[in-house]
């Protein structure tokens, strides 16, 4: 049997040391393990990498610590945008949503334009219009409401300000999250879910949802999931760019995602993180911020769950 592994991420950078309490970081850890759980015993029965990656990320967006699903930030007008895109290694479909509200797992959401439409990106209320006709239950706002998240927006309403998650501090937690997958078949998929930037305006839209920016999945290379300071990712092409340096260049998924996150990102001024599989099993997970939230584990009985670097 071929090796099968998964990764998962819960954003890039952290809380600010002073604001990550012990009984906080232990929260956080349970909660990556549960994804990351679930998920890997999906490979275990012999699921597909697609279905374990949705599976990984709906459990991340039904935590409120995570900016994703239920712990999604407010924007300028006090409601929720998210996005979520996902991508199968195999055959190159992917699905992606962005600007949807209500929506208790947007990753699902995105699986059904990818499984169940023609076409790959859907947004605003087409999205919307497109999650009724597949008979998705609308939350109600309540559902979506976090008081520190809450906080966090009326500390900056009113003003021009906005902010990736955590704190006004530019090393803050990036609010993403994320899963990668090598399936028992050697076939890969990445999957990405955020609730963007807290006060955003103007229908702003990160690399989460576009495929090559913040999410990628092909199994000649990788499959990626980006976390991090969104306009970077995108203008880098982030995702996209770690493929083509394996597929180019020759390098190793380590290798790549590295030059990528330590070098490549750096040079026009972005920061974050990835995860990264190959259809080996093989995983990478650089960052170059304070730390990123991250679980992984593979057939091989080895696994990680951390946070700080």
């Amino acid at each position: 049997m071929k090796i099968f592994s998964i990764a998962i991420h819960g954003g890039a950078g952290t809380l600010v040391k002073g604001m990550m309490t012990p009984e906080l970081e232990s929260r956080y850890r349970e909660d990556l393990k549960k994804a990351l759980d679930l998920g890997y015993n999906a490979l275990k029965v012999g699921k597909t990498a697609i279905d374990a990656v949705e599976i990984a990320v709906k459990s991340l967006e039904d935590s409120p610590l995570f900016n994703a699903g239920k712990g999604s930030v407010f924007t300028a007008n006090e409601s929720h945008e998210m996005d979520a895109s996902i991508m199968d290694g195999n055959t190159l479909n992917a699905g992606a949503v962005s600007l949807v509200s209500g929506i208790k797992n947007p990753v699902a959401l995105a699986r059904d334009v990818m499984d169940k439409s023609e076409h790959v990106f859907l947004a605003g209320e087409g999205a919307m219009q497109f999650a009724r006709e597949m008979d998705f239950a609308l939350e109600e706002p309540s559902y979506f409401y976090d008081e520190f998240r809450h906080k966090q927006w009326l500390e900056i309403k009113d003003t021009n300000q906005f902010q990736l998650d955590h704190s006004v501090k530019k090393d803050s937690k990036f609010g993403t999250v994320g899963a990668v997958a090598c399936d028992q078949y050697g076939d890969i998929a990445a999957a990405t879910s955020t609730g963007g930037m807290t006060n955003k305006k103007w229908g702003r839209v990160g690399d989460s949802p576009m495929i090559g920016a913040g999410n990628y999945a092909n199994n000649k290379t990788c499959a990626i999931s980006c976390t991090g300071s969104g306009e970077f990712f995108i203008r880098g092409v982030v995702a996209y760019d770690v493929a083509c340096l394996i597929e180019h260049k020759g390098m190793s998924l380590l290798e790549a995602s590295e030059e990528v996150i330590h070098k490549r990102i750096l040079e026009i001024g972005g920061d974050g993180g990835l995860i990264a599989v190959d259809s080996e099993g093989n995983i990478a997970m650089p960052f170059n911020t304070e730390g990123m939230y991250r679980a992984s584990k593979t057939s091989l009985g080895e696994e990680l769950i951390a946070i700080y670097s």
